[in-house]
Formats: structure tokens, sequence, C-alpha cells
């Protein structure tokens, strides 16, 4: 059992007794559920507070965000950018086409090759909703440092270079 820290929340000493049996680097495991829960949270929170008043899921917004930064992204790209599968994309993309937010281009050169443009209609209800977005970012990180939001931004893209690597 590793040493215990002073900030266990309830029932995580049940947990640590639990596994005590399997070789856990219990540090690594704190930090991952930590990351996990804050990011659930905060995409549950944003989609309920600002994205709901748009009728968007939160990959629905990323892809509208991708594509208003990119004018036009391969589904392929996106599906690595957004970390869904190539037919997620598909299927969010039919309903963005329905509401004419993007529409889709294929590639005369190769018809397989796909890519989703952001319309008109699209670009004014991203810059209409990014603000709002924002401010909910905001209130994630209230409390924190300049110098906190530097460490754990720093943290989180080592976190993603070892993801990248495995």
């Amino acid at each position: 059992m590793p040493p215990i820290d002073e900030e266990l929340l309830p029932n995580e000493l049940d947990v640590l007794n639990r596994l005590t049996d399997y070789k856990t680097d219990y540090s690594a495991m704190k930090v991952c559920t930590h990351l996990y829960w804050a990011t659930q949270r905060m995409r549950n929170k944003i989609e309920q507070k600002v994205l709901s008043e748009y009728n968007l899921s939160w990959t629905a917004f990323s892809i509208l965000y991708d594509l208003w930064i990119w004018e036009s992204m391969e589904t392929r790209k996106l599906a690595v950018s957004e970390g869904v599968t190539v037919a997620t994309i598909s299927s969010i993309a039919n309903t963005l086409e329905r509401k004419e937010l993007c529409r889709r281009e294929i590639d005369p050169n190769d018809r397989r090759m796909v890519r989703l443009r952001i319309t008109e209609k699209g670009r004014q209800i991203i810059e209409e909703l990014y603000p709002k977005f924002n401010q909910g970012e905001s209130q994630v990180v209230k409390g924190l440092s300049m110098e906190e939001q530097k460490a754990i931004t720093k943290m989180l893209r080592k976190m993603i270079e070892n993801i990248d690597e495995m």
C-alpha cells in the first residue's frame, strides 16, 4: 500500500485497499481518474449551460469549431482531431448539414476523400456561440493563477505526448 495521501476522497481508502493485490501505480491512477472526472464534468456542464441553447453536442461543437478555424477539413482528419470514428463524423455531419452549418465536398481527384466546409450560417452560429463557450472555459479555470494555468497546460501537453507515444 502506498503512503496515504491526506487528500483522499471518501471511499478512496476502500478502493486502495481492494487494489492491494495488483501492482497499481496509485499516483497515476489518481491523476488519470481526476482528469477524467474533471473532463466529463466540464463537458456535461458546458453542454447543459451553453451548447444546449444551440442544440449542439460537444462533438458537433468541436467539429464546427475546427471548421471555423480551418474553413474545411477532410473527414478522416476530423475524426483523428476529435478522437472519434469516421462514421461518427459522418453521422454528426449529417446533422450539421441538415442545420445548414456545414456542407460536404467530394475531392474531384479521389472520390473517397470527403471534406466538410463551414457554411456562412455555421460561421455566424460559431461566432455567436464561441464567446459563451469561452466564458464556460473561464469558469472552469477560475481560481487558478496564470502560473497555475500555464503549469497545468504544460503538464497536459506532456500527457498528450505520452498518449501519442503509446
